[in-house]
């Protein structure tokens, strides 16, 4: 059952949503004070969202480019309305269909011979930082083991892993997880996958994914999130041994 939402955790979570998607501060000001108030005048606008009028011109000149605000002149005034949200998802099919187009060219940069780095251990921090881990996962196309995730990951990148399990699924990259027993009644169905569950005892912030040759250690934190990224055969079969002893303690 979800969680109905009062209007300003609902506004709060449409500003923190569109932020993580890339939309500027500004830009999230005034598309949400129209989505809110509907039609409104710069001056509305202005008075609302506490920005200067010489702002909110350049704001909505930006937003109206992207399509995502239109206007109406009325008694020679322009009263600004918000599009319809389903705009943001056309503007990432758009975005999608770009970086799909130079793609080739990308790869054919990357794979030049050149140096690479000779490290084999990365981090990364944030949440777009943790969302490359993820994709490192999918592009490496291997079954994927993963001890002591967090219910708190799945409330942080909720949409992000419904894709991101959909993706999953389509290669048929199968997957092993061990929650910890506190989060059992949180858990939701994810395909492709077998769970198993540790008691609360084993709890810790910090969840270990291997695949491939690969682990990720992640530390899920609203704050600050954070990942290392060991690119390593010896170690990733180490880890490997470790989640088999923990997959057999743990109960289903």
């Amino acid at each position: 059952m979800l969680r109905k939402e009062s209007g300003g955790d609902m506004l709060a979570n449409i500003k923190e949503n569109l932020r993580n998607a890339g939309i500027t501060g500004n830009e999230i000001k005034v598309y949400s004070c129209l989505l809110e108030l509907g039609a409104r005048t710069a001056g509305t606008i202005s008075r609302k969202t506490g920005l200067h009028r010489r702002v909110i011109y350049d704001v909505v000149e930006r937003l109206i480019q992207k399509g995502l605000i239109g206007y109406i002149l009325e008694n020679n005034k322009k009263i600004f309305h918000a599009a319809n949200p389903s705009r943001f998802l056309e503007m990432m099919e758009e975005e999608k269909r770009e970086i799909r187009d130079i793609m080739p060219e990308m790869l054919e940069l990357f794979n030049a011979k050149k140096e690479k780095p000779k490290e084999d251990t990365l981090f990364f921090r944030g949440k777009n930082g943790l969302k490359s881990v993820f994709e490192d996962q999918i592009a490496e196309g291997k079954e994927i083991l993963i001890v002591n995730t967090s219910n708190l990951a799945y409330e942080m990148f909720d949409i992000y892993f419904h894709w991101f399990d959909k993706r999953r699924k389509e290669k048929k990259i199968h997957a092993k997880i061990i929650f910890n027993a506190t989060d059992k009644e949180k858990i939701k169905k994810v395909p492709l996958a077998e769970i198993k569950y540790l008691p609360k005892e084993y709890s810790t912030p910090a969840a270990i994914n291997v695949y491939g040759d690969n682990v990720a250690i992640i530390h899920w934190s609203k704050e600050k999130p954070f990942a290392v990224l060991i690119k390593q055969k010896e170690i990733a079969d180490g880890y490997r041994k470790y989640f088999e002893l923990m997959w057999k303690i743990a109960k289903k």
